[in-house]
Formats: structure tokens, C-alpha cells, sequence
């Protein structure tokens, strides 16, 4: 995840080259993460800064998704690969209509552009049972483990 400081540095395509480079990582297993608000901040920035990511077969993701002043117009241009719908609609996914059918929506629209989708927040399973009915991809949150550090992470892997 970038911040829009971050994101709007001079250096950042730069220093991720060099990260990988340095590391040892393949581009490929890295994805980056910006909210749809930082995208609209300076479109052709980001465009451009995403173009190059894209170039290093470096996943991107629109996070937060539904929740920014994003231009439905403008979201083809983002040469992304998921949205993630934001934790708010999530939260109350079964409780409101309103919140469902613009869930709904938004994957119906996500799948539609070539993009997969990912529910945030799910915390339970009547949550993650709607998000798979309606054909969402991919989900996180709470249901599936709580926030874990680092050091927590690594010893899950090995």
C-alpha cells in the first residue's frame, strides 16, 4: 500500500527496480496497492507510474474501492488488475440493501473490465457466503485471521 506522498515521489518506479533488484524478488510476486482517491489525485501521473509497474509484471490493485470520488470514465485508463471493495459496504452487506446491490454492482462492473474483485473486511461467514454467490474472487478480514505481525507471519510459512 502507498500513501499519496509516497506514491508521487520522483524516485518510487526507481527504488521498487532496485528493491526487487537487490533482493532477488521476481516482479511478478509483488503487487501494489493505492486507494482510488491517490489515483484521481493526478490521473496521468498515476497512469504513468502504474503503466511502469504494469511493464514489471508488478500486480495493481484500486483499494478502498467505492468510497473515493473515483470517474467510473476514468477507471478503464488504470491499467489494473483488481478492485477491492472497500470493508464499508462489507460491513453491512446483509443488514442493507443499499450496501448489497452496490457490491453486487461493483463486481458485475469489476469482472466486466477483465479485473477480479476482492471483498475487504469480512468478519462473517454470512458475508463471505454473499460475496461467493455473487461471484466475488477473493476476500479478507477478521473471519479469516486477525492482524498478525511480522515476525508471526514468517513462522505461519515455514
Amino acid at each position: 500500500n502507498f500513501s499519496a506522498k509516497q506514491f508521487e515521489q520522483k524516485d518510487l518506479v526507481p527504488t521498487i527496480k532496485n528493491i526487487l533488484k537487490e533482493n532477488g524478488i521476481n516482479a511478478k510476486l509483488l503487487a501494489v496497492e493505492i486507494t482510488e482517491s491517490i489515483a484521481m489525485r493526478d490521473v496521468s501521473l498515476s497512469i504513468s507510474v502504474l503503466n511502469e509497474f504494469r511493464m514489471m509484471g508488478i500486480k495493481i490493485s484500486i483499494d478502498d474501492f467505492g468510497i473515493g470520488y473515483s470517474s467510473l470514465n476514468s477507471l478503464k485508463l488504470f491499467p489494473i488488475d483488481e478492485l477491492k471493495i472497500d470493508r464499508s459496504f462489507i460491513h453491512d452487506v446483509i443488514e442493507n440493501p443499499d450496501k448489497a446491490a452496490i457490491a453486487k454492482a461493483i463486481i458485475v462492473m469489476a469482472h466486466s473490465l477483465g479485473y477480479s474483485v476482492t471483498g475487504e473486511g469480512i468478519e462473517t461467514k454470512a458475508q463471505l457466503d454473499f460475496l461467493a454467490r455473487n461471484g466475488c474472487d477473493a476476500g479478507q478480514g477478521f473471519f479469516f485471521s486477525p492482524a498478525i505481525p511480522p515476525v508471526d507471519t514468517q513462522q505461519k510459512l515455514t
